[in-house]
């Protein structure tokens, strides 16, 4: 496949701020087709210089009626694009186009049946399936089709489930197809992308690997480059990727920050003497960060400071390497940073990719809210559009080891998210401690590549205990494990009893100051994955 092919089939998502929006990208990007979310007020013109094959429209937690109802150009729908919305992306075009929405006596959320027409192509080979099931959440409903629309669905309440104009390739659904809990939503899906946009899945991570090498390499010309290295999946990758298109010029740096795993710095070490991440140089800034967060409790302010402090670091550290002024560095042009940052940091720290939508923020990563506003390099993200899954594969092809491409995820920021509260050398080593001993113990019960993410955290709590017929009031631990595709969305693992057990009774009876531990049963949503 020729490299110009490899972004040609592009698909838009317009968020609208629902909470679903990261999932259609994901079952797009799952259908080898690239996608990109953008917010809902993108203007024609930037969407004729995106070139989609086609158009999605999210939900939203709005009604088309509301006062601050988000709306997008009604010429997107005389463009020429395949458009498909989503319930009110469905509800919003009908809107727009000359029909009627009207609040239903009947609101209709979760599991529902629909009949669809015969011989439409969104619904292709599922005719003999219908009634389907389907995922409704919704308020309203359709009073009034638009002209040249018709039909192509329905259910006991809502009479147009599912809409079309065929002549202008205009599609809506009132359900949710990007959700498990409509099974043939990624059928649907696919007929909107290869039937009706003509995609053919040219979304290829080799392929990805050859743009971004020739990418990088042409950006970065004869300036440094300096990676920051943590160990973990995305910096390991993205260094990888950017060695291979940079040579020497890159130097790759770990700091350890003292908020790190236990033995996180000598795993690197054997990495590096096995050949892996050449010219790496290991910096000890554990004192600088303590005294940078002493007496901050809050978790935006702590990853703000983690994230000012490692720019700074790679700053200096450039400066060291490079044998120049900063004044004379800016006057050649900013070197670059390397980081592992990765679609959903983007899409939590900053809604729709940077470029602000109705969605909240969920929370800053201190490698792109976290940053200062004022640096001194320029950042290379090579994995920036990419959910994790992609990012593994990217790392096997690029001849990473497995246990490397397959650890869980850990935070930019390390334990200080981990410890609710402020940030103390005593609290580091409990937390750390007790981490450690979770991971062994999901190892140990061959749990561990089957959870997207187990740790241990600590708690502003103390409480009373007796340990050796002694009255304690010790500080409690949380136990975190979760199940998730992509990190968007999560629900809690249900952890034998037998290996929560084992895991209670060491960490109470190994970490020294801790008499209680407690197991967290939250999903996301409502909650996040970390605490912080």
């Amino acid at each position: 496949m020729m490299l110009e092919d490899l972004f040609k089939e592009k698909i838009l998502i317009l968020d609208f701020g629902s909470q679903y929006t990261q999932l259609i990208a994901r079952r797009v990007r799952e259908l080898r087709t690239y996608c990109e979310i953008h917010p809902y007020s993108i203007s024609p013109e930037a969407i004729r210089r995106f070139a989609p094959r086609g158009i999605i429209l999210s939900g939203s937690p709005f009604s088309v009626y509301s006062r601050h109802a988000p709306r997008c150009s009604a010429q997107i729908f005389e463009m020429g694009y395949p458009v498909m919305g989503i319930c009110y992306g469905m509800q919003l075009m009908a809107d727009l186009l000359g029909g009627r929405v009207e609040r239903s006596l009947r609101r209709e959320y979760g599991r529902s049946e629909i009949k669809v027409d015969d011989g439409m192509p969104l619904f292709d080979g599922l005719q003999g399936r219908s009634p389907l099931i389907v995922w409704m959440s919704h308020g309203d409903r359709i009073e009034s089709l638009p002209p040249r629309f018709r039909s192509i669905a329905s259910s006991v309440n809502a009479p147009v489930a599912a809409m079309a104009d065929e002549s202008c390739r205009l599609f809506g659904l009132q359900f949710h197809p990007e959700v498990v809990h409509t099974p043939q939503g990624k059928a649907i899906l696919k007929n909107f992308l290869f039937r009706i946009c003509l995609c053919k899945g040219t979304w290829d991570m080799k392929s990805f690997i050859q743009h971004e090498v020739e990418s990088i390499a042409t950006t970065v010309g004869q300036r440094k480059v300096i990676a920051a290295l943590s160990g973990g999946v995305d910096s390991s990758v993205s260094a990888v990727l950017t060695y291979r298109a940079v040579g020497s010029k890159l130097s790759c740096i770990f700091v350890d920050n003292g908020l790190l795993r236990e033995g996180e710095a000598d795993r690197l070490r054997r990495l590096v003497s096995n050949g892996f991440f050449p010219k790496t140089i290991f910096v000890d800034e554990r004192k600088r960060f303590l005294k940078a967060l002493k007496g901050v409790y809050a978790p935006e302010r702590k990853r703000k400071i983690i994230g000012r402090e490692f720019v700074r670091i790679f700053e200096e550290q450039l400066q060291k390497l490079s044998g120049r002024k900063r004044r004379q560095a800016r006057a050649s042009g900013r070197d670059f940073l390397v980081q592992g940052t990765i679609y959903p940091d983007v899409i939590e720290s900053s809604p729709a990719g940077s470029r602000r939508g109705p969605s909240s923020t969920i929370k800053s990563h201190h490698n792109v809210g976290g940053l200062p506003r004022k640096m001194n390099l320029a950042l290379i993200e090579p994995l920036r559009e990419l959910f994790k899954d992609e990012v593994r594969a990217i790392g096997l092809e690029l001849g990473l080891p497995l246990d490397i491409v397959s650890r869980q995820p850990f935070p930019g920021p390390g334990l200080a998210v981990r410890i609710v509260g402020e940030v103390t050398e005593k609290r580091i080593k409990m937390v750390r401690k007790a981490d450690a001993i979770v991971e062994e113990e999901i190892r140990k019960a061959g749990l561990y590549s089957s959870l997207w993410q187990s740790f241990a955290l600590l708690l502003p709590l103390r409480s009373v205990g007796v340990m050796g017929d002694e009255r304690t009031y010790e500080h409690t631990i949380a136990i975190r494990a979760v199940s998730s595709v992509d990190g968007m969305t999560a629900d809690w693992a249900r952890l034998p009893e037998n290996v929560l057990g084992t895991m209670s009774s060491r960490i109470v009876n190994e970490v020294k100051g801790v008499n209680r531990v407690v197991y967290d049963i939250s999903s996301k949503p409502p909650a996040t994955i970390e605490w912080e």
